[in-house]
């Protein structure tokens, strides 16, 4: 008979909620991306009236990012989000936007705001 121990699982803490930071740069990111949308002329279609609004970060938090939000964690809050949760629908925004309209702005760090300072 072999004494086997049993395989030790790390220890698993739970996620953290968003913090203040990943807050900012992720309405940071809207801004970013809304620029861009505009700069390429990709507006958001109003079905029932069917008008063409500009994109602003408003429009893509609320018409982009939260019903990717709901329909992928089931959350309707970006405060009830964990540090995993906004990569997770990172990556799905910015595969179907890079897929669908040819857009890829990368989500702000120190380094790309540091570098973007320097060039104006």
């Amino acid at each position: 008979m072999t004494n086997k121990q049993p395989d030790k699982q790390p220890d698993k803490q739970p996620d953290k909620n968003i913090t203040p930071q990943q807050m900012k740069a992720l309405h940071l990111w809207f801004s970013m991306l809304a620029e861009e949308m505009n700069e390429q002329g990709i507006d958001f279609n109003v079905a029932l009236k069917n008008i063409q609004i500009p994109a602003n970060s408003k429009t893509v938090k609320e018409c982009l990012f939260r019903p990717i939000l709901q329909a992928e964690l089931l959350k309707d809050s970006t405060t009830k989000m964990t540090t995993k949760e906004v990569d997770k629908i990172l990556d799905t925004m910015t595969r179907h936007l890079a897929e669908t309209t040819g857009i890829q702005v990368d989500f702000p760090s120190i380094e790309t705001l540091m570098w973007q300072d320097r060039l104006k």
